[in-house]
């Protein structure tokens, strides 16, 4: 097993490691829209705080060596559930794969995010 870390993502904020490589996958953990060179949440609305996470998640696919087309499934987490459609807009430019996926909606996300993306990729 091997630890990915990478400072073009935001830093874990707890106990955990970025991501991590087990068996020819790529586990990266929940990420939410930090901006990596602020460590501040900088958009305030779901497109934009999508478009950050999905950046984030770019970064720390690449840092394994891994990317984005290479997932295989996400989960998604909403502090409103109202905000499905125009997540799914942003999601959509991203994930163009169309990865196995989850998406609900959560009473929190840490920091006050709109939204949470974690994903599993091949290597």
């Amino acid at each position: 097993m091997k630890t990915i870390s990478t400072n073009a993502a935001p830093a874990a904020i707890g106990p955990y490691s970025q991501a991590k490589i087990s068996g020819g996958l790529v586990f990266a953990s929940g990420q939410i829209p930090v901006d990596p060179a602020t460590g501040a949440i900088e958009a305030k609305d779901i497109a934009g705080q999508t478009e950050q996470i999905c950046k984030n998640i770019a970064a720390l696919l690449n840092a394994a060596g891994s990317s984005m087309e290479k997932v295989v499934k996400t989960v998604c987490f909403l502090a409103d559930i109202s905000d499905f459609a125009a997540f799914n807009e942003v999601y959509a430019r991203y994930f163009t794969s169309c990865p196995a996926r989850s998406c609900v909606a959560v009473k929190d996300i840490p920091k006050g995010a709109l939204a949470e993306i974690e994903c599993i990729a091949e290597l």
